[in-house]
């Protein structure tokens, strides 16, 4: 035993570290080993010692940590006399507690370390939650998992296997969840107060400012990471059961012996005062996930992050907050920032203003600033067509601003593939359809002149006149109402086939609902080149055009369609240059022959 404890623990066997592991089992005179085995937790290590050492180690420490006291950083601590400190049992076991917190320590530092294999930080996580299940007396042992959750999100290299491995395994217990959102709270309140400081705090150094932004993103990476991946809770009724991860053997074995000591009335109703019922945890569920999401949402959130919460927010986080109301002010400044930023927060926008009475003024103003050539090549195009046009359907929109966001579209219907043609055919036939009072816009004649046009005497009456502003972000000046969509006509003689068969259908009268239909912007929103190809194979076609000519055409263009033009290739007039030098050469040697 002596030579054993004599060895260097790094030329110490591997058997010989079991035979220290079954001593401490064996006896309390052996618990000198304990700090021997805590050692090899080490990432350093090799991973058949970290492996032995901590199956001893946990086999000890899940004996004895019911009885131990609480930490020394713990606030519920009790306050102990002082002839208990003397004790020499409370002093082995207090002993015993900080190496207990050691352990937790080397624990975290191997699953964190980038140096240890998958393998091994898989097996170390599920005796980590070992602890976290039965370390606080059968209770969740909130503390230890808060100090997990910590050293991810504030470890300096990302833990990506790690975060995936706790998605996988335990997200889907509500213990689990419920403190997960409580540790997110608390860490993102943490970033954004140390974010505040180094704001307040910028000097000269501009590289550990740097450095200290790279930080910040990366822990913003990981919290968004984690809170995520935390699966929505179901059954919002309050009838569903939920799977626990603490305190379930416990439970058992509780239920076991009540059911030879007592009856099941009485069993139940027992069942019933101790364990909250599931409408109870769904609604403290939906209290700390709002939490923890706003506390997230306050953060100095990277762009690309940013992109991705707005993406997914109506989805996956409106219809679990406490009160959704209370992103108003995280959405209206999102969707005033411009861009594809305004166009992925408009879906959630959206869904406050029409589920839960947000008013939000100049909403269509900023709407109407969103349409731009670049917004029919945006990745999220699709959604943003559906929202317009659902944006558009109220029958109290102003004749004016229906005539805006429709003469917007002919204009930008110029400058846009065929596929973004398609969407605006569609999102102004139901313009036209919903608000009769804007087809004058159809069809306006020169004489068609309205009492502003009349009081204008400052401008010319010039034939052939757009009063249309496409450049005016208000749509209450850009003088709608005084143009037409002669950009649309345009369209019936356009090059794609299924652009200028769509455009068809606005000749027909619209004011008559009950002969018309509105277009399903879906069927058009997420068009492309591509799509717009494989329909037009897929076509059956009855006439098939053939192209026959009497005489071989000897130019693309013939004369008679362009009078006036000629369409000559440049090299003619070289070939004629040469044709003339070579019978000028030709020329000149019959007269040399002839003298």
């Amino acid at each position: 035993m002596a030579s054993i404890l004599a060895k260097k623990p790094k030329k110490m066997k591997l058997k010989e570290l079991k035979i220290l592991g079954q001593q401490l089992l064996s006896s309390r005179a052996h618990i000198n080993n304990l700090p021997l085995l805590l050692g090899f937790i080490s990432p350093s290590s090799p991973p058949p010692y970290v492996l032995e050492s901590l199956l001893s180690l946990q086999s000890f420490f899940t004996t004895v940590l019911a009885d131990l006291p609480p930490s020394q950083s713990s606030k519920k601590r009790p306050r102990i006399d002082d002839s208990a400190k003397q004790d020499p049992e409370f002093i082995y076991r207090t002993w015993l507690r900080s190496k207990f917190d050691e352990f937790v320590t080397l624990l975290i530092e191997v699953l964190i370390s980038p140096d240890a294999e998958d393998a091994l930080r898989e097996i170390l996580l599920d005796s980590f939650m070992e602890f976290v299940k039965l370390g606080n007396g059968g209770s969740f042992y909130s503390s230890i998992y808060h100090k997990l959750l910590r050293s991810i999100v504030n470890s300096p290299t990302p833990v990506d296997f790690l975060s995936e491995l706790l998605a996988l395994k335990y997200f889907k217990y509500i213990d689990v969840r419920y403190f997960t959102f409580i540790s997110l709270e608390k860490l993102a309140k943490a970033l954004d107060t140390k974010d505040t400081a180094d704001d307040e705090t910028a000097g000269g150094d501009g590289d550990s400012g740097s450095q200290s932004r790279e930080s910040m993103e990366l822990s913003i990476h990981k919290i968004h990471y984690i809170i995520s991946h935390i699966p929505p809770l179901e059954g919002n009724d309050g009838k569903s059961e939920y799977e626990m991860w603490s305190g379930s053997e416990h439970d058992k074995k509780k239920l076991s012996k009540a059911q030879k000591a007592e009856d099941k009335g009485w069993k139940a109703e027992k069942q019933t005062n101790n364990v909250l019922s599931p409408a109870s945890i769904a609604k403290k569920m939906k209290l700390k996930f709002t939490k923890a999401w706003i506390s997230f949402l306050r953060l100095p959130i990277p762009v690309n992050v940013y992109k991705e919460v707005l993406a997914t927010l109506h989805q996956a986080v409106i219809p679990h907050l406490s009160n959704p109301i209370i992103l108003c002010d995280f959405l209206t400044k999102s969707y005033d920032i411009g861009g594809v930023v305004s166009v992925m927060a408009l879906s959630s926008l959206f869904i406050l203003m029409t589920q839960h009475g947000l008013e939000y003024p100049n909403f269509y103003e900023k709407l109407y600033a969103l349409l731009s050539p670049s917004i029919f090549m945006a990745k999220h195009r699709a959604k943003f067509f559906q929202l317009l046009d659902s944006c558009l359907k109220s029958p109290f929109l102003p004749a004016y601003l229906a005539a805006a966001f429709a003469k917007k579209l002919s204009r930008l219907s110029i400058c846009v593939p065929p596929s973004g043609e398609l969407v605006i055919i569609a999102l102004i036939h139901n313009l036209l359809r919903r608000h009769p009072s804007i087809n004058c816009l159809v069809h306006k004649e020169d004489g068609d002149e309205s009492e502003e046009d009349k009081n204008d005497s400052g401008s010319e009456k010039r034939p052939g006149i757009d009063h249309f502003n496409s450049e005016e972000s208000n749509p209450i000046k850009s003088n709608a109402m005084r143009s037409s969509l002669w950009e649309i006509d345009t369209l019936r003689h356009h090059y794609c086939p299924p652009v200028s068969r769509l455009v068809l259908s606005l000749e027909n009268d619209l004011t008559v609902r009950s002969k018309t239909t509105e277009m399903d912007i879906k069927d058009f929103s997420s068009g492309s080149y591509a799509t717009i190809f494989g329909d037009e194979i897929r076509r059956r076609v009855k006439q098939v055009p053939l192209a026959f000519y009497k005489a071989t055409p000897t130019s693309l263009f013939p004369e008679s369609e362009f009078c006036g033009w000629t369409f000559k290739y440049e090299g003619s007039y070289e070939i004629k240059e040469q044709k003339t030098v070579e019978e000028d050469d030709a020329s000149t040697k019959r007269q040399r022959i002839e003298c």
